[in-house]
């Protein structure tokens, strides 16, 4: 579960003017919390009046409604649930937006080596992460629900805006990225408004800051202890990046004494185990989102060399046995 971080700026007052340093013109907060994609949202906007930031969140909210609407697995009704029944039957029309999105998916799949894969949907209805003790699956029940994966069996057309999933029982969930992606699409939106300078969405953990916080150019964001959430381990000076954060602490279960969390090994099929957060630091929530879950399937060793790897990209992991794994140029402030 995505929820980690904390913001370590002042920046919850409704309506609260704050004095803006570059142009010494009075920015008024305004802040909503609420539920959305079955998960806990803050939405910060920081506006040239009270009006003008209130509408830049009741915009962001209605935006990101919009993209429940299209991406949701739950809501029968919704373009990706077609995508799933008509599994093994035919493609499926569905909106340019929804095929980009899949398309980005599968190129991160690619990018690692299918450590991340949508199609994991296809075996998380045999786990119940409700953190009590049980037993894991049979090995024939993991099998049978582990040829439902595949990320080279979503077929997209794009000329027809299509998308096939080749077998019978398949199913595609955006669990793994589509947050990130509602906190893109609602700072674009935020940013395309008129007075509006800068603003926050958090999206249970996957973090996206940009522009004027009316206190200095940079936000700062807290990284929560995951043993202790009240506590800090050190934060982040940030400005229109992201900082998104997967943990094993809301969703899991427990199995011979083992912590199994809710993200899957699309491998293996088997929850993964030993890491208790991970955290991504780059410009773009949604590939930030879609990592911090590759990381809890490839490892702390193999995850902190795949973010070496990549540029512009940083990473934090602390293990079951509470040590810290960073990246080569990650800047962590501790008091």
């Amino acid at each position: 579960m995505k929820q980690i971080l904390i913001l370590f700026i002042l920046v919850v007052g409704c309506s609260i003017a704050w004095s803006q340093q570059s142009e010494n013109l009075p920015l008024f907060s305004h802040k909503e919390t609420l539920k959305l994609m079955g998960t806990r949202f803050e939405i910060t906007a920081m506006g040239s009046s009270k009006i003008i930031a209130e509408d830049a969140v009741k915009k962001s909210i209605q935006e990101i409604q919009r993209i429940e609407s299209l991406i949701s697995s739950w809501d029968p009704n919704s373009q990706t649930s077609l995508i799933n029944k008509n599994a093994g039957k035919q493609a499926v029309i569905v909106d340019e937006e929804l095929v980009q999105l899949i398309d980005r998916s599968i190129k991160v799949s690619n990018l690692s080596n299918g450590a991340f894969d949508i199609s994991f949907a296809g075996i998380e209805s045999i786990y119940t992460f409700d953190k009590k003790d049980k037993s894991l699956p049979s090995d024939s029940i993991i099998r049978k629900s582990i040829a439902l994966i595949g990320f080279n069996d979503i077929k997209i057309n794009h000329t027809a805006s299509t998308v096939y999933l080749t077998k019978e029982g398949m199913r595609i969930g955006f669990g793994g990225i589509g947050k990130g992606y509602a906190a893109n699409k609602a700072v674009q939106l935020m940013k395309s408004l008129d007075g509006i300078a800068g603003g926050v969405v958090n999206a249970a953990g996957d973090l996206m800051v940009w522009g004027e916080n009316g206190k200095n150019s940079q936000w700062p964001i807290q990284i929560s202890d995951p043993a202790d959430p009240s506590k800090s381990i050190g934060w982040l000076q940030i400005n229109n990046t992201s900082v998104v954060t997967s943990g094993n602490y809301e969703k899991y279960f427990l199995s011979n004494g083992q912590r199994y969390a809710h993200i899957i090994n699309p491998k293996t099929g088997i929850p993964t185990t030993g890491i208790k957060s991970a955290t991504i630091v780059c410009p773009d929530a949604e590939l930030g989102d879609a990592l911090a879950t590759t990381l809890f399937v490839l490892g702390p060793d193999d995850a902190i060399a795949f973010i070496n790897s990549l540029r512009n990209i940083e990473a934090l992991i602390i293990t079951d046995d509470n040590k810290i794994h960073t990246s080569s140029h990650l800047q962590l402030n501790t008091l």
